[in-house]
């Protein structure tokens, strides 16, 4: 068999009606997702951010192990047609109101029509079979159709299996458990997890900080858990992050796609204080940031030891690949991200926002490829209700492409004094798809609290070499010492 199609559930799920899209010549049916339509944000103002703000998306599923032939009728006029990751090298056939492309490899694809307000996701799994016993008392099955099933709470020895063609309304958290599987091809939607307002605040403030008025429950989060395997899973319109794990240890997350992110800090997958992870063959759109290592108090102090592989990102508000911004760790060390397609970034591709005490050490980012558009619109906070996107088509706003700083946060550094330290840093094999060149920078905080050692090799910017750091638009400011390029 070289590819299989998924089943739709019959009722309760709404369908895409911007392209129509077929695999090797069969229809497939496509989800309807809503995501961000501009980067404009604010810190919890006291109430969910409004829906005009979002736009819709479409995806599909399916699983394949040769390569197939994609066609797909976009149901609006277009000029220009183009699929990421640009590293693929896939070069669409337009014809007519028919655009054609051969997907060769499995993995998360996007197929944009003038720009990025018109995405189409295209989820290519492996082939695989889950040796998963649903008759046991320890699984949790959920067959195609819609299930409403609200909290989940996950114990020792559980798996959760969430089948093709399942729609899987829920939250699922687990805490001091081990041996736990979150699995499938099903669809985790968050859609219904609503905010719980505490009060009414007497001032939304301007944008910058929490009023801290609700209580907001991540999709998938898991505290001092341990030997944690989720793969496979769709994860539809999270409420906050769509994985939070804190504390745990031996984590595999593998081939979960992430989409339909809009709403407040509805980040990716975040790893607090977390030791012995891997992150995998992932495709992530969020509203926040996508992939973060981080640290908070109450958790264990030394962590790490984490891969980040073979994973496409596309983040509409925030940092790309991030360690932080909060750090509270003693410390944060022997962490890759390696072998990624960055296609769309908002404030930073690879980042190291340190605002607390940790010693961030030995991370590493190799073999990133890096995109930009001609046109990035520029993040933005929103003030006030009223206030609406000033999208310019003009912008000559640039994410940073490396970024490593030491600060002190006037929200996430809670009023802490230690600052940490940035060290032994090096950002290899990295690939720059732009029109210019965008900006990097490394600081410090101040002579006891550095961002040293750092060092960047074999950096291009449209398959040329840069050899310095001027004609790599990089920025050694206060405090940063050793930054190299060779």
């Amino acid at each position: 068999m070289s590819y299989k199609l998924y089943p739709i559930p019959p009722q309760g799920e709404a369908l895409s009606n911007l392209y129509e899209l077929s695999v090797n010549g069969y229809s497939v049916p496509l989800h309807e997702a809503f995501v961000s339509a501009f980067p404009f944000n604010r810190r919890w103002p006291g109430h969910q951010r409004s829906f005009d703000q979002a736009e819709p998306v479409a995806y599909a599923s399916f699983s394949m192990d040769e390569p197939v032939k994609i066609i797909v009728k976009p149901l609006r006029s277009f000029t220009e047609a183009v699929v990421r990751p640009l590293s693929k090298k896939i070069l669409p056939i337009v014809e007519g109101n028919l655009i054609s492309f051969i997907v060769s490899e499995v993995g998360g694809y996007t197929l944009e029509l003038d720009g990025y307000h018109n995405a189409l996701h295209i989820f290519a799994d492996p082939l695989k079979i889950y040796n998963v016993d649903v008759t046991d008392k320890n699984v949790l099955y959920f067959g195609a159709g819609v299930h409403d099933a609200g909290m989940i709470t996950l114990k020792s020895n559980q798996t959760l299996f969430v089948d093709e063609g399942a729609a899987l309304y829920a939250t699922i958290h687990a805490s001091d458990a081990e041996n736990i599987k979150i699995l499938g091809r099903g669809i985790i939607n968050n859609s219904k997890n609503k905010e719980t307002i505490l009060f009414e605040p007497e001032n939304l403030g301007d944008g910058t900080m929490d009023v801290g008025n609700s209580e907001r429950l991540h999709t998938i989060q898991m505290k001092n858990c341990r030997n944690i395997e989720i793969d496979g899973i769709t994860i539809h319109d999270s409420l906050v992050y769509n994985i939070a794990m804190f504390g745990c240890e031996d984590v595999l997350i593998d081939n979960v796609k992430i989409i339909g992110c809009w709403r407040y800090n509805s980040d990716g997958i975040d790893l607090h204080n977390c030791s012995r992870c891997v992150i995998k063959n992932c495709f992530v759109r969020t509203y926040d940031d996508a992939i973060c290592i981080k640290g908070h108090d109450g958790f264990p102090q030394i962590c790490g030891d984490t891969i980040v592989e073979n994973c496409v990102v596309w983040c509409d508000w925030g940092k790309s690949m991030e360690i932080g911004a909060e750090t509270r760790a003693e410390e944060i060390k022997n962490v890759t991200f390696r072998n990624c397609d960055l296609i769309r970034n908002s404030f930073a591709a690879m980042d190291i926002y340190n605002v607390d005490y940790g010693d961030v050490h030995n991370i590493v980012f190799e073999n990133i490829r890096v995109e930009y558009d001609l046109v990035c619109q520029k993040p933005i906070l929103q003030k006030n209700d009223d206030e609406s996107y000033p999208e310019d088509s003009d912008s000559t706003f640039m994410p940073w492409l490396m970024n490593a700083e030491i600060v002190k946060h006037m929200e996430y550094s809670e009023g802490q004094e230690r600052r940490g330290k940035n060290r032994d840093i090096a950002f290899c094999n990295i690939q720059v798809s732009s029109d210019r060149m965008p900006p990097s920078q490394f600081s410090g905080y101040d002579d006891e609290h550095t961002t040293e050692n750092v060092k960047i090799i074999n950096l291009s910017w449209n398959g040329n070499k840069l050899i310095n750091l001027k004609e790599s638009s990089a920025f050694v400011e206060k405090f940063a010492k050793n930054i190299t390029i060779e």
